[in-house]
């Protein structure tokens, strides 16, 4: 498979590396300085980039006929027009808030307990991520699709960085030299908390996963997510 790497930072350089020991092979290599030459060579092309990258990379992709995996956040005021895009291009595009296999295990623990724990109003539940200090957005993109999994499965219907109201969810977003991607959720009540966390040890959870997105997306038309990547649903 040849692979088209948008944004080649640290996330960038972990996904050649676990790519290559997969046997692929990378075509484009592209950083916020250089072009899209190469990118017709690709059968697929994987994005971690910057918000601000994120909408033209992808739109660069979907009108050249490439599948696009994007994991970059902080751009989803503008997910609809990429959906639009790949349903006017018949194109193929899979956007992760992360890709890690344990994370989108973690999704589903994650909305089962809030459906579970919405029938016990004494408990209140808020969160806590904890990413390096390189990272643009808070809270991440991984804490708002937790968020939003405990919405859809609560009486809760909103998250926010500040002190909450009546059915928030207070998100706690911390930022700490070196550390990869730490997830917390908190159910507590007066006399117990219950917790669930997910911990990244390095970047290559991400990294795989998103190549397995990759190669799974190759072939296909559509707007996906990991769920069907993973057979989920």
């Amino acid at each position: 498979m040849k692979i088209a790497l948008l944004g080649y930072g640290k996330m960038g350089k972990v996904i050649e590396r676990i790519a290559l020991e997969r046997g692929h092979e990378i075509v484009l290599r592209k950083s916020s300085a250089s072009s899209f030459d190469g990118l017709d060579n690709a059968d697929v092309a994987i994005d971690f980039s910057v918000p601000s990258s994120a909408v033209t990379n992808i739109s660069e992709c979907l009108n050249n006929g490439i599948p696009v995996i994007s994991g970059t956040t902080g751009w989803l005021e503008d997910y609809n027009k990429m959906v639009a895009l790949c349903e006017e291009k018949n194109g193929a595009f899979i956007y992760g808030s992360n890709f890690s296999l344990g994370v989108n295990l973690f999704f589903e623990l994650n909305n089962y307990l809030a459906k579970m724990m919405s029938k016990f109003n004494q408990y209140k539940v808020t969160m806590e991520e904890i990413h390096h200090t390189q990272k643009l957005d808070a809270p991440s993109g991984t804490a708002i699709s937790l968020a939003k999994g405990i919405i859809e499965n609560s009486d809760y219907n909103i998250w926010t960085l500040d002190n909450p109201n009546e059915n928030e969810i207070q998100i706690d977003a911390k930022r700490i030299e070196n550390v990869p991607g730490t997830h917390s959720i908190f159910y507590t009540s007066e006399v117990d908390t219950i917790e669930i966390k997910h911990t990244a040890h390095n970047r290559d959870g991400f990294a795989l996963g998103s190549i397995i997105a990759a190669e799974w997306l190759v072939g296909k038309k559509g707007v996906f997510s990991m769920k069907d990547v993973l057979e989920l649903e």
